[in-house]
């Protein structure tokens, strides 16, 4: 981006603007190269700018919520990247409906809803992400003991969207598709969601809370950087159990290293690269494959260039 445009854009923005960020400071995998432009929009207005100039100069526009799942490569993003996370995180509380903004951290939006004695979003403790990035990822857990299985898809009545021309859209479910781990709104910046609750007792949602964490605590690495699940759990096969009988625990390229404790996990063990992790990847598809017939599909997001 040249010193021109640098200068109008900065001019332009209310928010925010940081200029060659480097991006392994905002994933939890603490990998990723630069941005050429980081901005914290402050509101809709501002990021409507932001997409008129940006289009305009033919510059691509990419929203990165809570860095998590995602992989950034090592020569980074171009253009520019957005965060929602100073600008859009509202909560607002009617009865058993609540709508929060994109940019609000699933376990701040998690404690307000359990003060009020809303149940149904408790499948989000432990998850370090943002609203918006769990709507497009359609983020959730599987069942644990009692607690049933549950994705953020389940809830939403509707989402508040604007498209990469500028345009704000109001989605109602029957506009809505989730899968697992995905949706149709990948072409979309998430501006806010409206979920539908149901009343419980602080009771019953703190003893749910208490069982999903002590089992992250007791299964997932959440003391070294990684970024969460890397494969997705296929036609009843477990992932991580598939790539365990493997016998891949342990494996590393580089600073990339298969978890000994989650073997869906991969950990940075202190200065892993993009490239490190993908080449890791491929030799864990590989192996199992060839041991299994099963065929794994990433559900961590490549990012960059």
């Amino acid at each position: 981006m040249n010193k021109e445009l640098v200068k109008e854009l900065r001019n332009l923005i209310s928010g925010e603007v940081l200029f060659d960020e480097l991006l392994s400071k905002h994933t939890s995998f603490r990998i990723g190269g630069l941005a050429d432009a980081w901005i914290y929009p402050k509101d809709i207005s501002n990021i409507k700018n932001i997409l008129k100039f940006c289009n305009s100069h033919s510059i691509p526009v990419t929203t990165l919520g809570g860095g998590t799942n995602v992989l950034i490569r090592d020569r980074g993003i171009r253009g520019v990247v957005l965060n929602l996370a100073h600008g859009l995180c509202s909560i607002s509380i009617k009865t058993d409906s609540v709508i929060c903004g994109a940019g609000t951290l699933l376990s701040k939006l998690l404690k307000q809803v359990a003060k009020v004695e809303l149940t149904g979003l408790e499948f989000a403790a432990g998850i370090p992400g943002t609203v918006g990035g769990a709507v497009v990822m359609n983020a959730g857990t599987k069942e644990i003991r009692n607690i049933e299985h549950v994705s953020i898809g389940n809830l939403i009545e509707s989402v508040k969207a604007i498209d990469m021309n500028g345009n704000v859209c109001e989605l109602g479910k029957e506009d809505l598709r989730f899968g697992y781990r995905k949706s149709n709104l990948s072409k979309y910046i998430i501006l806010e969601a409206k979920l539908k609750l149901k009343t419980g007792s602080k009771k019953e949602i703190s003893d749910r809370v208490s069982i999903l964490l002590e089992h992250k605590k007791s299964t997932q690495v959440l003391d070294i950087p990684s970024a969460g699940c890397i494969f997705k759990n296929l036609d009843g096969h477990s992932a991580g159990r598939l790539i365990d009988k493997a016998g891949l625990k342990g494996l590393a390229v580089g600073d990339a290293q298969v978890s000994e404790k989650h073997a869906n996990f991969i950990v940075n063990k202190g200065n892993a690269s993009a490239q490190d992790v993908l080449e890791l990847i491929k030799k864990i598809k590989l192996t199992v494959f060839e041991k299994t017939g099963v065929e794994l599909e990433e559900e961590v997001k490549v990012m960059g260039i």
